[in-house]
């Protein structure tokens, strides 16, 4: 088979799917090229071999235990000598039943943790690169500010607001923890209450998700819930872990239903906290409430049809821009390249609103995604619709954004509505919300 071509059992408009062994097996090289793209930590010819093994091992037991099944049959009517034959046999085969039972545990659990390492495809409008340097920016709305007073950072704006603090939680929680106080909890209230009646617009259904998620739901939404790479808090006890975000407690909802067609599609705003290690992380970027390790979230999740998803994934955007947009903070819309889409995603699209200390003189950073799955996630769900044109069933797509990650919204707010008297405005939007319209400098009492 040519590089970089589809077997005709699945077409082009399939590109975008969850791989099943038999997609990789038909076109290993543009999965194996895919793979590489995506810098993806991921071995296509081991999994294809795992597969193929296993596959042989099963084939053998199954052959075994038909024999045996043959033996038990004879067994009765058998004389004395056949009988002993037949015992003999009989005895063998359960050794080798045995042997042939552990040695495909050790095969399904090396394959399925090979298979769970390869990416979904990546779109065609989806450009190369390896890490967010090459993320392609397509859009910008609103002007950075300029500040004609000493501006000050969040956290300082924090300490003097006495609406954030840092020291007396890392004293009971330590680094990358944090407080709200005063009007800081109101703003966040706020936030979410404004970014939950944006969804409700828009036909989402509001819930409230557990924050804790079994790792098997965990693993099928395309996150690592334990080893090295993971960002993830997993329980010492059982197989439980905390959400590092209400895409995994959303899609799992779904698990193993099967959707009817005409109630399709389905949209959930998911509240959230989220809890994330932030392995590895440090720099300016990480300072105060740019990277924690738990913070509250809005996220919107649809499941639709197949042919709905490009749209479903666009309308997810713009949900999104007209959030930013009604807060009145500059941002830009960034298209992901392959190497920084995470393992799920189809496509990605990216909102970074401006903060003036991200870098040396300002700069953008990352306040929502919104991305496509198609049915990568679905696959491994096993989320399904009745499509009532073929009367088959089939896989949904699903779509996850953000409308609202509270701490990095609430930065961009305090360093960009800063005034020269030290006090901060709030945005017009929220302050029916939050009933205040400019949080001020006060003494600390606490």
């Amino acid at each position: 088979m040519k590089e970089g071509i589809i077997s005709k059992r699945h077409s082009a408009q399939r590109r975008g799917t969850m791989l099943d062994i038999q997609f990789i097996i038909e076109n290993v090289e543009l999965v194996r090229r895919n793979t590489q793209e995506r810098y993806a930590l991921a071995d296509v010819d081991k999994t294809v071999s795992l597969y193929l093994q296993m596959k042989q091992k099963r084939r053998a037991a199954e052959e075994a235990q038909h024999r045996a099944n043959q033996i038990a049959g004879q067994f009765k009517n058998a004389g004395d000598e056949t009988r002993e034959q037949l015992r003999l046999e009989m005895t063998s085969l359960k050794q080798h039943l045995a042997v042939f039972k552990e040695e495909l545990a050790v095969l399904e659990k090396a394959y399925l943790e090979e298979m769970l390492r390869i990416p979904n495809l990546a779109a065609s409008d989806v450009p190369q690169g390896k890490d967010e340097a090459s993320n392609l920016p397509i859009k910008h709305v609103g002007t950075p500010r300029q500040f004609d007073f000493q501006k000050l950072d969040h956290v300082e704006l924090g300490r003097r607001l006495d609406i954030l603090d840092f020291v007396a939680a890392a004293k009971v929680a330590g680094a990358k923890f944090y407080y709200l106080k005063n009007e800081a909890v109101l703003l966040e209230l706020g936030l979410i209450r404004y970014a939950l009646d944006l969804a409700m617009k828009y036909g989402f259904t509001p819930v409230t998700t557990p924050e804790l998620a079994r790792d098997e739901i965990i693993s099928a939404s395309g996150f690592s819930p334990r080893g090295p790479e993971s960002q993830i808090y997993s329980l010492t006890e059982g197989a439980l872990s905390l959400i590092g975000t209400s895409e995994i407690t959303i899609g799992g909802y779904m698990a193993n239903t099967v959707i009817a067609e005409e109630n399709l599609p389905i949209r959930i705003s998911g509240v959230s906290h989220c809890f994330r290690t932030e392995a590895g992380s440090s720099g300016r970027e990480s300072k105060g409430l740019y990277r924690v390790h738990q913070f509250s979230k809005v996220e919107i999740y649809q499941f639709v049809r197949p042919d709905q998803s490009a749209a479903a994934h666009e309308e997810l955007l713009s949900i999104e821009e007209e959030f930013y947009q009604a807060l009145k903070l500059p941002y830009r819309v960034l298209l992901m390249c392959k190497g920084d889409l995470g393992t799920p995603a189809y496509k990605k699209y990216d909102i970074e609103a401006w903060m003036p200390f991200i870098g040396e003189s300002g700069g953008y950073g990352e306040v929502t995604s919104a991305s496509n799955c198609t049915d990568f996630q679905a696959r491994r769900l096993k989320t399904r619709f009745k499509n009532k044109t073929t009367g088959k069933t089939e896989f949904v797509h699903t779509l996850n954004g953000t409308v609202v990650a509270v701490t990095r919204t609430m930065l961009a707010i305090l360093e960009n509505n800063q005034q020269a008297d030290g006090s901060v405005l709030i945005p017009e939007i929220l302050q029916p919300y939050t009933g205040l319209q400019v949080i001020r400098p006060k003494v600390r009492r606490f």
